[in-house]
């Protein structure tokens, strides 16, 4: 449970909700995985792959920036699969929706500062905060000050003892497509 009294994000309502998709829109898992990727938007060079997308199934975590996409696909905030969660579809929970040469990601120096202030104007160590937030070693948060990369369902747990939405913490980012990442460094 989260210090906040909530449950943890639901991964495998997340695959429920991902296959009943799939299956109303008449898609195999390919053809979701490539509508999940944004047909006509910039490519990148490493687009999202099948079993990123069936790996849910498991009701493990997953990479957070995948989730997103896997969210924005759904047209679902991240609260809505936290059970109990008092505002699931609250205007401000919306994930935004990025423009075509931009993908929307996780901006972890945010949620990491959002942390640190909480923590100190609470007075707490990060050991205790960690302890608070559950699921977190005093490293792992402080570690997020230059991670580049979060990982689901655990970001919720941040989230949730923040009292924020997790739109708060994402980002519209310019990622590298295949063809700027095989270009010479000028």
């Amino acid at each position: 449970m989260l210090a906040v009294g909530l449950a943890d994000f639901d991964m495998a309502a997340l695959y429920a909700a991902l296959d009943e998709q799939r299956q109303a829109r008449g898609l195999s898992w390919a053809g979701a995985t490539r509508e999940i990727n944004r047909p006509g938007a910039r490519p990148v060079l490493h687009p999202v792959s099948v079993s990123s997308v069936t790996g849910t199934r498991s009701g493990r975590g997953g990479e957070g920036n995948i989730v997103l996409l896997l969210l924005l696909w759904l047209g679902r905030t991240p609260e809505s699969f936290v059970p109990g969660h008092p505002a699931p579809s609250a205007p401000d929970a919306v994930l935004p929706q990025p423009p075509a040469d931009r993908w929307l990601r996780w901006d972890v120096p945010a949620l990491h500062a959002a942390l640190d202030e909480r923590r100190r104007d609470r007075g707490l160590t990060w050991k205790q905060a960690a302890a608070e937030i559950g699921g977190f070693t005093p490293a792992m948060l402080t570690g997020l000050a230059k991670a580049r990369h979060v990982s689901f369902p655990l970001v919720m747990r941040l989230t949730g003892w923040l009292g924020q939405p997790a739109a708060n913490f994402t980002v519209a980012r310019v990622l590298r497509t295949p063809e700027q990442a095989h270009r010479p460094a000028q």
